[in-house]
């Protein structure tokens, strides 16, 4: 008897969990953004300084963000507006995205991706670390 009360239990148990797995919608990409593109998904601080003057550096940060601490020649885009603002942005440079420290911009990187930007890239650590590593004149909050 108790081995079928188990046995009920566990069947319960798998459905319930099959009920709350996200489905995926038939014509979604991969998840995979390395199968996308040939960059890397990330770049390290040391890396975008090496490249700066090559690349598209999109900051996701609110406007106050911005106004405490800017790395010059950025293009602002709060996250909100990036679906907005894709007018804006070449999808056939290199486009790195950067934050505070780098969860909003890899949202936004792998949202990029997967809307034709294939050459995006999050900036690893954002702002902060940048102004920690490479410019520490920036002001940091």
């Amino acid at each position: 008897a108790r081995s079928a009360r188990l046995g009920k239990t566990r069947t319960r148990r798998r459905i319930k969990l099959a009920a709350i797995r996200p489905k995926t919608h038939p014509t979604a990409r991969p998840m995979s953004d390395e199968l996308l593109s040939d960059e890397p998904l990330e770049i390290l601080p040391g890396e975008l300084r090496a490249r700066l003057k090559d690349v598209q550096l999109v900051d996701v940060r609110e406007p106050w963000e911005v106004e405490t601490a800017k790395i010059e020649g950025s293009i602002d885009i709060p996250m909100q507006q990036i679906p907005a603002s894709l007018d804006k942005l070449d999808a056939g440079r290199p486009l790195v995205v950067m934050c505070h420290h780098g969860g909003r911009s890899l949202m936004v990187t792998q949202w990029l991706r997967q809307n034709g930007f294939l050459r995006a890239q999050n900036l690893v650590g954002g702002i902060d670390v940048w102004a920690q590593e490479i410019d520490p004149s920036i002001g940091r909050y």
